[in-house]
C-alpha cells in the first residue's frame, strides 16, 4: 500500500484542514441551541453530544441551550392537555408549565448531560432559574393587533452570568434549560429556547451563536422556495423579519439581537445533518444561514466574514 492510499489519510487531512479554525476559536465562547425537533433521532443527538465534547477538548468554551418541543407535546398528549401555539410561542397554562419544567429539566436535559459525559466529566445541567441566571417577566404579546394571553411565557429582563462563568472557568459545559424566574412575582416562566440562547450569547460576549433546528436555514421566498439564504447582515435580516413565518421569527429575532449585542456571528443550521456543528465551526463553507453584524470598517472581521462569499438569494 502506498502512503497516498492509506485508509486513514482522509481523516488526517481533515484534522489538518481544521487547524486554522482551531487556532481562531481557541478560548472562545460559543452558545449552541439544540432544537427539540433536532433531538428526536437518537443517533443525531448522540453525535451532537460527541461534537460538543470535541469542541471543549479542542479549546472552545461551549454552552448548550436545549429545547424539547416534541417531548413536551408527547407528555401533554399523555396527560390529555391541549397543545397550542400563538405567534410562534407555546401557550403555557399552569398545568402545562408543570409538564414543561418536568420534561425540560427532568428528562431532556438529563439525557443530554449524560450523553455529553460519556466523553468525560464535562457537562453540568442547570436551568435559567438556577442562581437567577435568566430573569423574566410575563410576556404579553400583540398578535394581529390584539393583546393575547399566552400564560406562563416569559420575556427576558436580565441575565446573570456568574454561575456560567464559574462553570466555564472550571472547564465544564453548561447545559441550560430555557426556564426563568421573575423578580416581580417570584414565578417561573417558560421562555423560548432561541431567545434564551441569544441572551446568553450576548451576556457572555460569545464569538458565535449557533441554532440547530429542523430546517436547512432561512429560505428565500418560503413557502414557494426552499433555496437557503446563505448570508445576511443584521440590516438585511431586519428588513426580512416582517415576512417570516411564526416558527422562524424567534430564531431570527434572536440572531439579530445577538449580533447587534456584540456576538461575532449567528447561524441557523440543520440539526438533521450529522456533525453539522463541526461543519459549522471547522470548515470554510459552513452550513445554513449566517447573520453578520452590519459592515463596520473600524472592527476586525469575524471568523464568518473570512469565509468565501456566496451570493445571497432573495435578500435585498
Amino acid at each position: 500500500m502506498s502512503p497516498s492510499t492509506h485508509p486513514a489519510l482522509f481523516k488526517a487531512q481533515s484534522v489538518g484542514d481544521a487547524l486554522p479554525w482551531l487556532a481562531r476559536h481557541q478560548g472562545r465562547t460559543v452558545v449552541i441551541k439544540l432544537g427539540g425537533h433536532a433531538m428526536v433521532n437518537e443517533d443525531l443527538t448522540a453525535a451532537f453530544a460527541r461534537d460538543i465534547a470535541f469542541l471543549r477538548y479542542a479549546g472552545l468554551r461551549p454552552v448548550v441551550v436545549h429545547g424539547g418541543g416534541p417531548q413536551i407535546d408527547a407528555e401533554l398528549a399523555r396527560r390529555g392537555l391541549k397543545r397550542e401555539f400563538r405567534g410562534g410561542l407555546r401557550v403555557t397554562t399552569e398545568p402545562a408549565l408543570d409538564v414543561v419544567r418536568m420534561v425540560l429539566a427532568g428528562q431532556v436535559q438529563r439525557e443530554l448531560v449524560g450523553l455529553i459525559n460519556r466523553s468525560g466529566p464535562l457537562a453540568v445541567g442547570m436551568t435559567g432559574e438556577d442562581a437567577d441566571t435568566v430573569l423574566a417577566r410575563r410576556h404579553r404579546p400583540w398578535i394581529d393587533g390584539e393583546p393575547v394571553d399566552v400564560g406562563r411565557v416569559g420575556d427576558i429582563t436580565g441575565v446573570n452570568t456568574g454561575a456560567l462563568d464559574s462553570l466555564l472557568a472550571d472547564g465544564r459545559i453548561p447545559v441550560v434549560s430555557p426556564l426563568a424566574r421573575s423578580v416581580e412575582d417570584g414565578r417561573v416562566y417558560n421562555v423560548n429556547a432561541d431567545t434564551v440562547a441569544a441572551a446568553l450569547a450576548t451576556a457572555l460576549g460569545a464569538e458565535r451563536l449557533v441554532l440547530l433546528t429542523d430546517v436547512a436555514g432561512l429560505y428565500a421566498g418560503w413557502p414557494h422556495s426552499e433555496e437557503v439564504i446563505p448570508r445576511l447582515t443584521a440590516g438585511e435580516l431586519e428588513k426580512l423579519l416582517p415576512e417570516l413565518h411564526d416558527g422562524m421569527v424567534p430564531k431570527m429575532t434572536g440572531c439579530l439581537n445577538a449580533v447587534r449585542g456584540g456576538v461575532g456571528a449567528a447561524r441557523v443550521i440543520d440539526g438533521r445533518v450529522k456533525h453539522s456543528v463541526l461543519l459549522e465551526m471547522f470548515t470554510d463553507e459552513g452550513v445554513g444561514t449566517v447573520i453578520l453584524p452590519d459592515p463596520d470598517e473600524t472592527r476586525p472581521p469575524t471568523a464568518d466574514e473570512w469565509r468565501p462569499r456566496r451570493e445571497v438569494v432573495g435578500a435585498a
